[in-house]
């Protein structure tokens, strides 16, 4: 093992002690990466010059130009109210059936999803919106919370997903490949939410009562009231057109912005204090990923240069092991990582020493990306971090923390398997992207 190996596996120890010990996830990146560079480089100014150059180019690239116009564009549509009535809309739609209240949380988080990009926002929204109503159909605390918790990890995969964005800035990888490679992911894990609150409304039919029953004329009205023409324009307008090469990520994010600024005047809901409010909301949340994300940089610069991530590759082509073994190790260490680290540094430590295994053994990093998300958000809903857990939990204050988790926890058996539909079929993330400006 050479001396740059063991110092990347000393820092590696010591950014997760101070991550345990509760330091900023910003602050122990760049504290790790500058001390490790020194040690590297020989000389502070090297190390520092080094800080510079990644902080630099970090925040003067074109590509954290998609963030702020999506995020924008999401909370637009979360200040004007119009998420609110989707979500109306839906349970007039589906709330007959059996879970069907649940099952359109699903549907909702993937259309919010499409709007917002952020997890957090979109399990809020759906505790305001859907959890109410759930109670009042007397709803299992269960199914009403873990179905929310679950739920908001499709926002990390329908584009404009913050994960994807800051997975094809951190590796250089095209985010409207990405993007059109989280949209099928996405509807298909879904799917498999709505079948396992099928499956758990058979097994335990008290845990669901049926909804209010509501006419086909009702149906279509609800449609009408949720606005999905307006949101579908906007969704298909943004990403069709870089699925079509009209113009670029960045560009779309301002053209969804546009169209959603045009939606909200025509729906007469537009105000200076919403405009305000919503710009406030976007800058408080970009200024923190913009600081993650320039961290990020100079502690992965800094384990490219203690060449662990091509030691890993030499291991693995060492041992001769087969593609699925590499990616049911590398599943193993995320979800036990998980467990106790947050998702986005996680993601970003993590990305750069896997993704040269991951080109070795032939896959697509397109495909790493949104099966990386989909990992994300398992570890999204597992103790103790379980992030989405405590979001839930705390915007449903009458229900414990313990109540969420337990209710989370067959929607597990729904990520294992999509994780492995995924492995057996790369084609579910790459699919869409190989068709691209085609």
């Amino acid at each position: 093992m050479t001396t740059s190996v063991m110092i990347g596996i000393i820092f590696l120890a010591v950014f997760l002690f101070l991550l345990f010990w509760g330091l900023p996830v910003a602050v122990t990146m760049m504290v790790c990466g500058v001390l490790g560079s020194m040690f590297l480089l020989r000389t502070p100014f090297s190390a520092f010059n080094f800080l510079s150059t990644s902080v630099v180019n970090t925040f003067t690239s074109y590509s954290m130009c998609v963030a702020p116009m999506f995020m924008l564009m999401g909370e637009l549509a979360s200040e004007s109210g119009i998420g609110r009535d989707m979500f109306d809309s839906l349970q007039k739609i589906m709330g007959r059936s059996k879970g069907g209240l649940a099952s359109a949380t699903q549907v909702g988080c993937a259309l919010f999803g499409a709007l917002n990009g952020s997890a957090s926002a979109t399990a809020a929204l759906m505790c305001r919106a859907a959890y109410p109503q759930m109670k009042r159909y007397n709803y299992s605390d269960l199914l009403s919370t873990g179905c929310i918790a679950a739920g908001a990890s499709l926002t990390s995969l329908i584009p404009p997903s913050v994960f994807l964005i800051t997975y094809g800035i951190t590796v250089e990888e095209s985010i409207g490949k990405l993007f059109m490679g989280g949209i099928l992911t996405g509807v298909v894990l879904m799917i498999l939410f709505i079948l396992i609150i099928r499956i758990w409304c058979l097994v335990n039919p008290t845990i669901a009562p049926k909804g209010a029953k509501t006419t086909l004329r009702e149906k279509f009205m609800a449609i009408r009231e949720g606005n999905f023409l307006e949101i579908l324009i906007i969704f298909g307008l943004s990403m069709g057109g870089m699925f079509a090469g009209w113009f670029t990520p960045s560009e779309g994010g301002a053209v969804g912005v546009a169209g959603m600024l045009l939606v909200i005047i025509y729906l007469r809901r537009f105000s200076f204090k919403i405009l305000m409010k919503a710009a406030e909301n976007t800058l408080e949340v970009c200024g923190m990923m913009y600081c993650v994300l320039a961290s990020a940089m100079v502690l992965g610069r800094f384990f490219t240069l203690t060449h662990i991530p091509n030691a890993l590759g030499n291991l693995v082509s060492y041992f001769d092991v087969s593609s699925l073994l590499v990616i049911f190790i590398i599943t193993v260490i995320y979800l036990v990582l998980g467990c106790f680290v947050d998702a986005l540094p996680l993601m970003l430590l993590t990305v750069p020493i896997f993704l040269p295994i991951i080109r070795q053994i032939g896959y697509d990093p397109v495909w790493f990306g949104c099966y990386v998300v989909v990992i994300m958000g398992l570890a999204a809903i597992t103790p103790p971090v379980g992030i989405s857990c405590y979001i839930v939990s705390g915007i449903c204050e009458d229900v414990p923390l313990t109540i969420v988790f337990k209710g989370s926890m067959p929607f597990i058996v729904a990520f294992i398997i999509m994780a492995m539909l995924m492995a057996l079929f790369p084609g579910i993330a790459t699919y869409l992207p190989s068709l691209m400006y085609k």
